[in-house]
């Protein structure tokens, strides 16, 4: 069965049923196969994975674009299966906020960051409908940051009026000016699988140069970032500004694909790229191409 297609927008405090889109409307994108190298803002470089896909910066934009998702316009890319027995999508984002200190490693507090959501979502739900509220349940994947390898990794559950349960699981990599989100769009019975996916097939074919590592910072001339590892799981919000905005505020901050995308239509996002890669392999032209369409 494929799978729910969601679509949420906090800042317009809506929650509504996203539509299937249709492959045969999909537009012109460039597709990246397997086995090719890219190279991503000059800062990084990704071998595309054996069976997989990947879309570049704006043929991610615009396919987000076409399924009704908002962008957050800091995607430098995305990654898809396309096996038929997979079903998930991958975007990487990068945001040059400035160098990220880790300092807080040991005092990011999951329960207070939780009840903040919680409390922020449930006043939100105030300007919903019934039918269109969600709840927050709790953490999937408590925030957690592995000291080694600069990772910080988190994923929320909630779940909708119907009891429809979604997730966005998020890996964040600090680099030195800034940090790299891999943010997995999937549902709860696939993330333990998928996520080891995204750790032995994608991560290890994704590279951070030389020179742009987070242990390259330079203190003399490298800006610093205003906020720590709890402030990026504020999607960036600095703590004292949470704090002086209220709940509300805190919870609209992370109104973005990174807290809680509400899924994109993977079923149908899965079956436009499928078809898309078989055109391109036939030697077909994409559906709404110049060259499909009758001369005057």
């Amino acid at each position: 069965m494929r799978r729910q297609a969601w679509l949420s927008s906090l800042f317009a405090c809506m929650f509504a049923f996203a539509a299937v889109f249709p492959a045969s409307a999909a537009g012109n994108y460039n597709i990246v196969e397997s086995g090719t190298k890219v190279e991503m803002e000059g800062k990084f470089s990704f071998t595309v994975p054996e069976n997989m896909i990947f879309l570049n910066k704006d043929d991610t934009i615009k396919m987000e674009q076409e399924h009704g998702d908002i962008p957050t316009m800091n995607e430098i890319g995305s990654v898809h299966p396309i096996e038929d027995n997979q079903n998930w999508a991958l975007f990487i984002e990068y945001e040059d906020t400035g160098h990220i200190s880790d300092d807080e490693q040991n005092e990011i507090d999951a329960e207070a960051l939780l009840q903040s959501y919680k409390d922020g979502t449930e006043e939100g739900n105030k300007q919903r409908k019934p039918e269109e509220q969600f709840h927050v349940i709790g953490w999937n994947v408590k925030p957690s940051y592995n000291a080694a390898t600069h990772e910080l990794e988190y994923s929320m559950l909630a779940e909708t009026a119907q009891k429809d349960q979604f997730l966005n699981y998020k890996l964040q990599v600090l680099t030195r000016t800034g940090h790299v989100s891999f943010i997995l769009v999937t549902d709860v019975p696939s993330l333990v699988q998928d996520k080891q996916t995204l750790r032995d097939k994608i991560l290890k074919n994704f590279v951070v140069k030389e020179g742009h590592r987070y242990t390259d910072f330079n203190a003399e001339t490298d800006k610093v970032a205003e906020f720590g590892l709890t402030g990026l799981i504020l999607g960036g919000l600095g703590v004292a500004a949470a704090k002086k905005l209220g709940l509300l505020a805190l919870i609209l901050a992370f109104a973005k694909k990174g807290w809680i995308l509400i899924v994109v239509a993977l079923g149908a996002l899965g079956g436009l790229v499928k078809k898309l890669l078989n055109k391109k392999k036939n030697g077909q032209p994409p559906a709404d191409s110049d060259e499909e369409k009758p001369s005057a």
